[in-house]
């Protein structure tokens, strides 16, 4: 089904399937030889084409509907497909995995973060667990007004105190979930999850939380892990999610109803257990 839809290698069906290239390759094989696809070779890789005829991928696409598994892989072929026309993305991956590599006095990601930060020019702003909100501060020098929503009272009384004894009159905190987060409907133009998502009970009620409380065309910010296997962050950390996929976070996104997605791994970290970061960027 999927090759019916795009032309497509085995390295992008592992990325779409989450499966192993040894199971792709096999069944692609068996495909092959039953002359229900082609493939061509294109630089290093093989690019696998649908040829079944048109009667035969009717009963396939019935077949289909029965799988559940079938609606979250056209997910993550979309995102792929976002991805390809990103033509410039691998040229600022590698930007970014030379910045701060090589010593240069003065410049550093948190000096050029805060200088970014201090353009913004967003009315109403929600930092969706906030912690102490030190995010929410930085937020706080050019918003209108800027709402750090945290769970824990400590967290909030602890924020408040920071932001009063800094003249941060426009920095108000909540207590609340991010999952139900005490903010009206439509009434923010920027809201931010950072490391929070993999803390909600369910994520996807946090995003279509996210999504309620934007105005439209607002937009939402999700930094978050990307997927991984250290099972001792749920006890370190208390995290209830070991991060998220591209393709898992797109369609979150997705079903929330939000457009124009952008996701990339924004950084990687070299001492393990390796955390990787995910970026996302929508727009209601």
């Amino acid at each position: 089904m999927l090759v019916e839809h795009e032309a497509l290698s085995v390295a992008e069906l592992q990325e779409i399937l989450g499966m192993g290239q040894s199971r792709i390759s096999t069944q692609l094989s068996q495909l092959k030889q039953e002359g229900l696809v082609s493939d061509e070779r294109s630089g290093k890789n093989n690019i696998y084409t649908c040829t079944a005829d048109k009667d035969l991928m009717e009963v396939a696409a019935l077949a289909a509907a029965e799988v559940p598994e079938v609606a979250n892989d056209k997910t993550a072929l979309r995102h792929l497909l976002r991805k390809r026309k990103d033509g410039a993305r691998a040229y600022f991956d590698e930007l970014a995995g030379r910045f701060g590599k090589d010593y240069v006095p003065g410049r550093s990601w948190k000096a050029l973060a805060e200088a970014l930060i201090k353009i913004l020019n967003y009315e109403v702003v929600a930092d969706l667990g906030a912690g102490e909100g030190t995010l929410a501060q930085l937020l706080a020098q050019r918003a209108e007004k800027v709402i750090a929503v945290d769970l824990s009272p400590k967290m909030v009384e602890f924020g408040q105190a920071l932001a009063t004894q800094h003249g941060l009159t426009n920095l108000e905190y909540r207590i609340g979930d991010i999952e139900e987060p005490p903010i009206d409907s439509s009434s923010l133009d920027l809201a931010i999850l950072s490391q929070a998502l993999h803390h909600a009970e369910y994520p996807q009620r946090a995003i279509d939380a996210a999504f309620r409380i934007l105005k439209p065309g607002g937009r939402l910010i999700v930094l978050d892990l990307v997927q991984h296997n250290f099972e001792e962050a749920r006890e370190l950390y208390a995290d209830r999610w070991l991060g998220f996929s591209e393709s898992e976070l797109a369609g979150m996104l997705e079903k929330s109803g939000f457009q124009q997605i952008e996701i990339i791994v924004a950084d990687r970290e070299e001492l393990p257990p390796k955390f990787q970061t995910l970026l996302a960027v929508a727009i209601k």
